[in-house]
Formats: structure tokens, sequence, C-alpha cells
């Protein structure tokens, strides 16, 4: 259960950078109901909020998009 949660954290922060989604909108493609929980796990996984990851990571990559303002 622990590696299928890790795999769909990981799709949700792929989803949110490569192709600009709210993270809201990414969870809720890959399973999770609830926001609030999505946003517990993702920070315990990652270590920051979703939003605060998407920026990190568009910048270590270059893209220049912001974060849409469905990032939660």
């Amino acid at each position: 259960m622990q590696y299928l949660k890790t795999i769909r954290l990981h799709k949700v922060r792929m989803l949110m950078v490569q192709d600009s989604l709210g993270a809201s909108i990414a969870a809720e493609r890959v399973g999770y109901e609830s926001p609030s929980q999505f946003s517990r796990e993702f920070k315990r996984l990652f270590g920051v909020s979703p939003t605060d990851e998407t920026q990190r990571l568009r910048t270590a990559f270059g893209h220049s998009q912001k974060v849409s303002a469905q990032a939660g």
C-alpha cells in the first residue's frame, strides 16, 4: 500500500510540473478524493507543499510557467 501511495504522489508531482495541472486536479486524476489527505501525504513524502515543490522543480528544470491558480 505504501508503495502505491508513493507512486501516486510522484505521478501527481509529474502532472503538476509537466502538464501544468493544479495540485487538486492532478491529485484527483490519480485517485485522491480528499484534497487535505493528499496535501498531508505529499508534504510527508516530499517535505514541502505541492505548490512549493512544483515551483522548485520548474526552476530546476528551467520551466518558466507559473503554478496555476488551481494549485493547492
